[in-house]
Formats: structure tokens, C-alpha cells, sequence
């Protein structure tokens, strides 16, 4: 799909300088820019570039005084970032606008299925689902009985809803994510053997949650793990049963959380970290990269290490840690000194 120079201004409500009929039919970085591409500058590290780019339409801000000859038509905004961004969710909305059923599916006669729905070949739904409108399932997904997904929900390939979970509208749920599998629960027997024990609970997510790709989040044993509004996980992360998290937290790729584990809202919670169970993390905390959480933290700590503590405490004592061998080194002279005075 084509579109020329007027028309992208008109969306942004920009100002061209150049060919307003240059046309445009797909996004570039400003540096692997070609004739047809439409890019934007927004750091200045970048300025460079711009002479030199053959991306023919560059959206660029509006204090962006060229001091050479420029090839391309200029495109210019309040903010570049932004109304780039803008221009990345209008494409993205274009891409993703597939309507309609493919073969083969299969669909229980009990599911509701609202308007303007997208449903791709192989895609399972069971019994009495509802979907709301503008839902697109994408193919080899599987939804299981009594699920329901709010409006303009995007479920991409290869995703498993297992049955009575919840998901809200407005959330993007990526490829090969689990959602509702049977949470980690064994109880020892006399024999030394473990017993299942049975989770009979679901997951509730919230409206306007983002989930990356092979991400799970297990069935409560009882009641619900539930994600709250606005929470984005990355990539392959494990939520665990009764796991609650707070609205607007984000969590990034690799990080495990344990059984009934309760965090709070806003959080920002890096790659790789591993939190016990049954701990109360407060608002607002931040929790560094490969850190351990093994116990209750409160609003708006910052913490790293494992087990973690203070953040600023940490890169102290790595200071120290650092230099462990010469410390070492130092005590054993010092031990040296010390006996040769006794000595004498």
C-alpha cells in the first residue's frame, strides 16, 4: 500500500517541505533509507544521515534547520519520536486488519463471536467462548471452553487458552504464550512419591495487557492469578499459580515468580530475575537484572543481587568485590609484616 507525502502529513498534522506527492510504501532506519521509505530523525547523532539517505520522505522536528542539500522531502512535526510512533501503530493497524474465517477451523456452535473478528485456519474454539469484536485469533491457536476475550484483542499463532480464563480488551497476547496450564502443585506421599493436586482455579487478565512470546501464567489452584491493567511481560516468562501482578508493572524476558507471589503496581522488574513465593512486593519497585527476591520488599525500593538489597549498597560492596584478590593479597602481606615484627 502506497501513500504519498500529503497524506502522511495530514495524519500528523505536519508540514512538508519538498514533493508533497512523493509516495511511500514502506518504514526504513534513516541510515539503510531507499527510494520508496519513509524514516524519520529524531537524535541528533544521527543528523548526518539525513544528507546522504535515500529514504524519499523523513520525518524530522520542526526546529530541523538543514545546512546542506537535502534529497528528500521533509515531513516536519512538533516531535519526530512520536509521530513516528504514531505512524508505526497506524501500520501496524493496516497489517494486522485481516477479517473473516479461514478453512479448515473448528468453532462450537455455543461460541458467541462478535463483528469483525479474524479467525485462521486450524484455529480450535470450544464451548460457549465468547470473543468480542475486532478479536483476531491467528492460526494453530487454541481456545479452550468457557473463555472469553474482550474487544480488539490479538491472539497470534500458536497461543493455548486453556478454559475459563478471562482476557480483557485491548491485550496482544504473542505466539506460543500458555495461558491457564496447571499450576506447579504436588503434595509427598508416605511412599516418598508426589500426588497432583487438582487446580481447579483460571487466569484473569486485565484490559491492555501485552504478552511476549512463550510466556506462561499457570491456573490458580484456587480463585485466580490474575494480571492486572496495563502490565507488559516480555518473552518466556513463568507466572506461577495465585500469582497476582499490579496494574502498569513491567517485567522483562526470563524472569520467574513463584506461587501466590503479590506485586504491587508500576513495578519494573528486569530480565532473569527469580522471586520466591508467597512475598508481597510493594509499588513502584524496581528490581535490577539477575537479581533474587527472597523476601517481602517495600514501595519504591530498588534493589539488585542475589539475595538483592539496596541497589546503591550493591554497586558499593561490587566495588569491593572487585578488588576481593588484591584485598586478600594485602591482608596475607599485612599477616606477613605483622609475624616478622613479632620476631624481631
Amino acid at each position: 500500500m502506497k501513500f504519498t507525502a500529503s497524506q502522511i502529513a495530514e495524519i500528523l498534522d505536519g508540514e512538508i517541505v519538498g514533493n508533497p506527492n512523493e509516495e511511500v510504501s514502506t518504514l526504513s532506519k534513516i541510515e539503510e533509507g531507499q527510494k520508496g521509505s519513509l524514516t524519520f530523525l529524531s537524535n541528533p547523532k544521527y543528523t548526518p544521515y539525513i544528507y546522504s539517505t535515500e529514504a524519499s520522505v523523513v520525518v524530522v522536528n520542526k526546529t530541523f534547520i538543514a545546512e546542506k542539500e537535502v534529497k528528500s522531502t521533509l515531513l516536519k512535526v512538533d516531535d519526530a519520536y512520536q509521530a513516528f510512533s504514531k505512524l508505526l501503530e497506524f501500520y501496524n493497524q493496516i497489517k494486522l486488519s485481516k477479517t473473516g474465517k479461514e478453512e479448515p477451523h473448528s468453532i462450537s456452535k455455543s461460541a458467541v463471536i462478535g463483528k469483525n473478528h479474524y479467525i485462521g485456519a486450524f484455529v480450535y474454539i470450544g464451548d460457549n467462548v465468547t470473543l468480542g469484536d475486532n478479536v483476531k485469533v491467528y492460526p494453530n491457536s487454541y481456545i479452550g471452553d468457557n473463555v472469553t476475550v474482550g474487544d480488539n484483542t490479538i491472539i497470534f499463532s500458536g497461543v493455548r487458552i486453556y478454559s475459563d480464563c478471562h482476557i480483557g480488551k485491548n491485550c496482544m497476547i504473542n505466539s506460543g504464550c500458555v495461558i491457564g496450564a496447571d499450576g506447579f502443585g504436588f503434595v509427598p506421599n508416605e511412599d516418598g512419591e508426589y500426588s497432583k493436586i487438582p487446580q481447579i482455579g483460571n487466569v484473569i487478565i486485565e484490559d491492555n495487557v501485552d504478552i511476549g512470546a512463550t510466556t506462561t501464567i499457570d491456573r490458580a489452584t484456587l480463585g485466580s492469578t490474575i494480571i492486572r491493567k496495563g502490565v507488559k511481560l516480555d518473552n518466556q516468562i513463568q507466572v506461577a499459580h495465585n500469582v497476582e501482578i499490579g496494574k502498569n508493572t513491567v517485567i522483562a524476558s526470563q524472569t520467574g515468580i513463584a506461587g501466590s507471589t503479590k506485586i504491587g503496581e508500576g513495578c519494573q522488574i528486569g530480565g532473569q530475575v527469580g522471586i520466591v513465593g508467597h512475598v508481597v512486593i510493594g509499588n513502584n519497585v524496581k528490581i535490577q537484572a539477575q537479581s533474587g527476591i527472597g523476601k517481602n520488599l517495600n514501595d519504591n525500593e530498588v534493589v539488585q543481587g542475589s539475595p538483592a538489597f539496596g541497589y546503591s549498597d550493591f554497586n558499593k560492596s561490587y566495588v569491593h568485590f572487585k578488588n576481593f584478590p588484591k584485598l586478600v593479597n594485602s591482608l596475607y602481606q599485612l599477616e606477613k609484616d605483622i609475624k616478622e615484627l613479632k620476631e624481631k
